[in-house]
């Protein structure tokens, strides 16, 4: 989620019911996140107020997944100002993680996390606060026009011409490799949580990250025993079967994406590595026809289901698929953002 500009922060959040989303959508073939398994204390959060911290007023939800609530809101202090755009997005965690005694410092983890990052590919946050009156903690962000790639998946079930996905893949394989290179790691990649603007890719919802040795130290670590809230179908097998967030987990996950773009069709099934593993459908993977030679030999290998056969990295795969932003993007983007 590169060089072009990015989206205001002001600009109006679009009232069509699908135009945007911030946080992946709870579905079918997601099971909801479960609650902290060994927190037996719980305390007591009031309702969402209209008002967060006497500022911010919260005027409709727009999406909500199995850890967070993502709402649009308007800025009163900017609005008494005479901003004639106070629009924002707040995001907090849902009622069943807000109880717990640290979900404060868990949706802070995923501030202090993004906040490492100053891409135009990757969303912006801006500020962490506490509503003394609920005592929910929530974050402050940009609002963005535009459609998450789910949508644009949906859409186009047979995939991507190979000049769009591309012209996608380079900008979102670029704020990939940027985030890698600053020490953090996404640990949830998947369409509905990649979005299409006017201005390009953005990469967003870094909630199940974790920043690499040597960054942010200190900060709390998400214990996978306790949040079982990854998507099992771009999970890489060694995260299924209890290894650690890794680039290289990012990497499956990131090609597993890419795959779906070029053929609108998941790489295995829509099945977990573990199952893949297990059917053996590593051995029955077929080109995407739209996808020349060279690409595919750097995917299929990010494609692995054993780690020890993963061996690119998403800087590499960036380079595979590198591409100008040219006028075959911004068009793309003009038709299905405006």
């Amino acid at each position: 989620m590169n060089t072009h500009a990015t989206a205001s922060v002001d600009s109006p959040i679009a009232e069509e019911p699908d135009a945007l989303t911030y946080y992946a959508f709870a579905s079918e073939e997601r099971p909801e996140a479960e609650a902290p398994k060994d927190l037996s204390t719980r305390r007591h959060i009031g309702e969402m107020p209209t008002v967060l911290a006497g500022r911010y007023r919260i005027e409709r939800l727009l999406g909500i997944g199995g850890m967070g609530a993502v709402y649009r809101a308007r800025d009163l202090l900017r609005e008494q100002f005479g901003d004639p755009s106070p629009y924002l997005a707040i995001k907090t965690l849902t009622d069943d993680f807000a109880d717990y005694p640290d979900a404060g410092a868990l949706l802070y983890t995923e501030f202090a996390l993004t906040t490492q990052l100053n891409h135009p590919g990757v969303i912006k946050l801006f500020e962490f606060h506490v509503d003394t009156a609920s005592q929910r903690a929530f974050i402050t962000l940009e609002s963005l026009q535009g459609r998450t790639l789910d949508h644009t998946l949906k859409e186009n079930p047979e995939g991507l011409s190979w000049e769009t996905a591309q012209a996608i893949t380079s900008e979102l394989l670029a704020a990939l490799a940027y985030s890698h290179r600053k020490g953090i790691l996404h640990g949830d990649l998947k369409p509905s949580n990649i979005m299409l603007t006017p201005d390009g890719v953005r990469l967003f919802d870094y909630g199940l990250g974790r920043a690499q040795n040597g960054v942010l130290e200190g900060l709390p670590q998400i214990s996978r025993d306790r949040f079982a809230a990854w998507t099992p179908r771009y999970a890489a097998l060694e995260l299924i079967e209890g290894g650690m967030l890794s680039e290289a987990t990012d990497t499956y996950a990131i090609a597993c994406v890419i795959y779906e773009l070029c053929s609108g069709r998941h790489p295995y099934r829509r099945l977990n590595a573990k199952q893949a593993r297990n059917m053996e459908l590593d051995k029955q993977l077929e080109k995407p026809e739209c996808l020349p030679e060279p690409c595919w030999k750097a995917l299929r290998a990010a494609l692995s289901l054993a780690a020890s056969d993963r061996k690119i990295a998403v800087e590499g795969l960036a380079q595979a698929f590198e591409t100008r932003r040219g006028s075959s993007l911004e068009r793309y983007f003009g038709f299905f953002c405006r």
